[in-house]
């Protein structure tokens, strides 16, 4: 796994236990990222429906909290509940990527050994816009009959997420991006991405694009999955987050998806799933996508050993399976699970 750093290393992180399955997991990661001995400071706070249950307000986000995310490095965020409907609140992680402009959604999407691979080993990545599009958040009525959704794209956000996925290839030493749009029928907003795409590539002539109208990428990713084996997924809000969601099903889990939002100056790290309220306090939910995150977490902050760490113990875990959530085929309950990924991270590190 690679590890982003982006300005100063400073070491302080905002933590959000969420709602529903989100403080189980969230404690599980905690003493996966404590048996390290990690140097980041862990600030617990407020955020979320069961907050907003309690106190009430215009946002499922507190006052102190978001002191506490302005004045923090990084956030990590367990998963919340966002409310649906009419008049209701905006998603608290929406709002934090807003608000700090993380512009960049990555979730890597790669097999883990001994674990359900419906249709064959997979290994790639995931590159979002997090800022715009229909996540905007205009709509309105036009009539009793009518309502209208607006998407919000600009060339120079199309342009910065085209640059962050041709700088992740070259990181990893991939030589494709696949631009995924529907420029056919949306041909003023997915025709400028794709333009912006275009012109960003030139800038990387060792990288190439393939381009992909989103309902045959849809198709493509059942059918021959592994064509896009070390490749950058690149899309558009919405899009990629329906794409990224079905990749998630390429490796048997959506417990194993970690994700990060990153911004130039700031990044929230967070599991790509849910927050499962029915599976709420059974301790029995997949932990891995919360610990990993939670690791990535740590690289970005310059922990990067004990990152390289959580990783490995948590593969050795799964390799293992003798100490998996039922979703892996295991039997153990999510402390256990997290309890095993804990100890062997800190014998890696002794």
């Amino acid at each position: 796994m690679d590890f982003l750093s982006w300005g100063n290393m400073a070491k302080k992180a905002a933590v959000i236990k969420g709602d529903g399955v989100g403080p189980e997991l969230i404690d599980g990661a905690i003493k996966v990222l404590d048996a390290t001995g990690h140097d980041v400071e862990l600030i617990l706070c407020d955020a979320g429906i069961e907050w907003w249950k309690k106190h009430g307000g215009d946002s499922l986000i507190p006052d102190e909290t978001w002191d506490i995310l302005r004045e923090a490095d990084a956030c990590f965020k367990g998963p919340t509940t966002t409310p649906g409907g009419a008049g209701t609140l905006k998603s608290v992680a929406v709002s934090i990527r807003q608000k700090f402009d993380l512009y960049a959604n990555v979730r890597p999407i790669k097999t883990f050994p001994n674990t359900p691979r419906p249709l064959g080993d997979v290994n790639f990545v995931c590159v979002r816009e997090g800022t715009e599009d229909l996540y905007y958040g205009s709509e309105t009525q036009k009539d009793e009959d009518t309502y209208i959704a607006l998407r919000r794209i600009t060339r120079s956000a199309c342009r910065r997420i085209a640059k962050y996925a041709f700088e992740e290839a070259r990181r990893r030493g991939w030589g494709t991006v696949v631009a995924i749009h529907k420029s056919n029928i949306l041909k003023l907003t997915c025709g400028v991405f794709l333009d912006e795409v275009r012109k960003v590539g030139k800038d990387y002539p060792d990288i190439e694009i393939w381009e992909y109208h989103v309902d045959n990428m849809a198709q493509q990713l059942i059918k021959n999955p592994q064509l896009f084996n070390q490749t950058i997924l690149l899309s558009t809000n919405l899009f990629m987050d329906i794409i990224s969601e079905e990749c998630s099903a390429l490796v048997g889990s959506i417990g194993l998806v970690y994700s990060a939002n990153f911004g130039d100056g700031y990044a929230m790290f967070e599991p790509a799933h849910g927050s499962a309220p029915k599976y709420a306090g059974k301790d029995k939910v997949n932990p891995t996508a919360t610990i990993l995150a939670g690791a990535w977490m740590l690289g970005y902050l310059g922990e990067k050993e004990e990152a390289k760490a959580i990783f490995q113990a948590t593969e050795k875990v799964i390799s293992e399976g003798k100490m998996t959530t039922y979703d892996l085929g295991g039997k153990a309950k999510l402390s256990e699970m997290a309890s095993e990924i804990a100890k062997y991270a800190e014998e890696m590190l002794d």
